[in-house]
């Protein structure tokens, strides 16, 4: 059996968990990151993830914001989360698990939106954002001699075919210059693999978000690639498959973002 990995910005797991369910049921992850989860700990529906069999819970939560949880079917542990920029937030959470007779790292991150206007000095959403990108460039993909993954809505479309427009969005938050050349800084600085671009290749058009303002998301199409899964190399060698639920975004009460499974061969 391969170890499959899915990361999905829920925008509530309360609201939701009826959708994580439908998502956990009808394809099965070993693990499910989740991010913006918008609730405390204690708030958590446990109980939803636990009938289902992913026991093994990673919860860093915040009252009605951010906030982000790993839940799996194989054991988790050195469960711990940093706060980028000293901000307070709930925006990453490490856990370690085990497969194929090795011990993994793996980072679930909920990178900051950063606000309309990309001016750092009028924005301090914007600033905060390129902050948090800039910490993240410490963070390397083999920690001594254990391989690591990442993934999380990241909320940068950093290559020209992850938004439906490169040339309009020039100048708009999650595709400006300053945006995508930081966040490929720190995949570079980490000697990390993009494995959606590695599977899907970079002529192709390739998004996981569309707006809520879009009347009809699925005929206007004017999505971004904002949710990321990267990877040691060693771990890279070993992807089998990448899938992105479109059609996610159009069951009822649907999140803006849509899951993303990376599957491997590892066991």
């Amino acid at each position: 059996m391969p170890l499959s990995i899915a990361t999905w910005n829920i925008n509530s797991v309360r609201l939701r968990a009826g959708l994580v369910e439908k998502l956990l049921t009808e394809h099965e992850p070993d693990i499910l990151c989740l991010q913006e989860i918008k609730c405390m700990n204690d708030q958590f529906p446990a109980k939803v993830f636990n009938k289902l069999g992913y026991v093994y819970q990673a919860v860093h939560g915040q009252k009605g914001y951010h906030g982000v949880a790993t839940v799996s079917k194989r054991p988790l542990s050195e469960i711990n989360s940093v706060d980028y920029v000293s901000m307070g937030d709930t925006r990453h959470i490490a856990t370690c698990f085990t497969a194929g007779g090795k011990m993994i790292n793996l980072h679930n991150f909920y990178v900051p939106a950063g606000g309309d206007e990309p001016d750092p000095v009028r924005n301090p959403k914007f600033d905060h954002k390129l902050k948090f990108v800039d910490e993240m460039k410490a963070l390397q993909s083999i920690d001594k001699s254990r391989p690591s993954i990442l993934v999380g809505d990241l909320n940068i479309a950093p290559y020209e075919n992850d938004v439906w427009s490169h040339k309009q969005l020039l100048k708009i938050v999650s595709h400006t210059p300053v945006e995508t050349e930081g966040l490929l800084d720190v995949l570079n600085r980490g000697d990390w693999r993009d494995l959606i671009r590695q599977h899907i290749p970079m002529e192709e058009k390739v998004y996981t978000w569309w707006s809520y303002r879009a009347r009809d998301w699925a005929e206007s199409d004017r999505g971004r690639r904002l949710d990321h899964i990267w990877s040691a190399p060693e771990l890279a060698e070993r992807l089998q498959s990448i899938d992105i639920l479109r059609e996610a975004r159009g069951w009822e009460k649907a999140s803006d973002h849509v899951p993303v499974i990376a599957r491997f061969d590892l066991d």
